[in-house]
């Protein structure tokens, strides 16, 4: 069986649009769990297009294939911080 690529699409308003602070976690949009990264694309572009006419308005698309367990140390490449 292929290892699945899992991309979470999510989005809200940010304090800052030059930063990546959410003005509100409460508020952040989930708007979906998605099998490949071009149809995570497409729900990413058409809530981004939806949302364009505010700057603070953001939308992300996490690659969870990525994330790592929290109880096997990281890589050397990785970045660690608060």
């Amino acid at each position: 069986m292929p290892m699945q690529r899992l991309h979470l699409v999510f989005g809200g308003e940010l304090v800052d649009p030059t930063k990546t602070v959410f003005k509100d976690v409460s508020k952040i949009h989930i708007v979906g769990m998605y099998p490949d990264y071009a149809s995570a694309f497409s729900a990413w572009k058409a809530e981004a297009q939806r949302t364009v006419d505010n700057a603070h308005m953001r939308y992300f698309i996490a690659h969870l294939h990525r994330l790592r367990d929290e109880e096997k140390p990281g890589s050397s490449t990785e970045t660690f911080g608060d």
